[in-house]
């Protein structure tokens, strides 16, 4: 069965869009999520993944942001062919415009049940979104075909994620930012901030720190100092390391350890001064690292020690 977007696709979402409630109208964010869209009566924001879900009939929403470049792959992962040789039934794909990108529909049979499934594809200037929808057979009724290809192509990239909403997805406060600009927060921890227009790390010069909660377990006390040299001689993006300094010092009242270092920018050969913090935690460390060219280190770092002062457990 070819699927496109027809007279008739136009005309079953319109008029599923006239049954929603005016009050459904706004599109809703996750919490630290670029990409929205207008859900459908019944789902709600999860608390578990960014997206939105309806637990009465196990249906889902799954919003996931990935860099513009990975597009390519997306798209050869989602091919119809794809999809069919990891046992998922894929009936059709359209392609959607502005921005550009395309929709998979498909069936799968998963603990049981019988889905209905949806993939929306698309590149933006600032990212390749990627939107799931998985409905059971049962809840047909409820989520009518037409409504759910109007839920995502619904969705809405917004510019910027204020500071406050980002900084409610970590496991720690921040209490001052020492004007750096915040990019990007994750659940798991992850803080990434810089002071520079560019959104990424290790493909140019300007400075950032970066924040995590590693997994793993926590290294002895006598083993602090060459886990940190370690940790450090592991980043990716810089290259011949040589270390200034490396001490235990408390940090927020606990146990830490500094390492300082100067290095050269892998790509393109800056060089570069380099400080990682770890702060020993009950059952878990801190990890901070900040990087910058070496001209201009020194008030760079006393940012950096201003943001890492005020790091405090929730």
């Amino acid at each position: 069965m070819k699927l496109c977007l027809s007279h008739w696709f136009a005309a079953a979402a319109l008029a599923a869009l006239a049954a929603w409630p005016a009050a459904a109208a706004e599109p809703v964010f996750p919490a630290g999520a670029h990409t929205g869209l207008t859900p459908p009566p019944g789902m709600v924001p999860s608390l578990a993944f960014p997206g939105f879900e309806d637990r009465d009939h196990n249906a889902a929403i799954v919003i996931s942001e990935l860099p513009p470049e990975a597009y390519p792959e997306i798209e050869k992962a989602f091919a119809i062919e794809a999809l069919k040789a990891q046992g998922i039934d894929a009936v059709g794909r359209e392609e959607i415009a502005n921005p550009r990108g395309f929709i998979v529909v498909a069936h799968q049979q998963a603990g049981g049940a019988a889905l209905r499934k949806w993939a929306l594809v698309a590149a933006t200037d600032t990212a390749t979104v990627l939107i799931t929808m998985q409905v059971p057979d049962t809840a047909a009724d409820a989520y009518p075909e037409a409504l759910c290809r109007a839920t995502l192509t619904s969705f809405i990239v917004r510019a910027s994620i204020p500071n406050d909403e980002q900084l409610a997805l970590l496991p720690y406060s921040v209490r001052d930012l020492a004007g750096f600009r915040l990019v990007r927060t994750l659940r798991d921890g992850t803080a990434f901030l810089t002071d520079g227009p560019k959104d990424t790390v290790g493909v140019n010069d300007q400075p950032f720190m970066l924040i995590t909660v590693p997994p793993g377990e926590m290294p002895a006390p006598d083993d602090r100092p060459g886990f940190a040299r370690r940790l450090l001689a592991a980043t990716p993006g810089i290259k011949e390391i040589r270390i200034v300094r490396s001490e235990p010092m408390r940090i927020g009242g606990q146990p830490g350890h500094e390492v300082v270092a100067e290095a050269r920018n892998a790509a393109t050969g800056t060089e570069m001064s380099l400080v990682q913090w770890i702060r020993f935690g009950p059952g878990r460390y801190l990890h901070m690292y900040g990087a910058g060219p070496r001209d201009g280190w020194g008030p760079m770092f006393t940012r950096m020690r201003t943001v890492r002062d005020g790091i405090d457990p929730k």
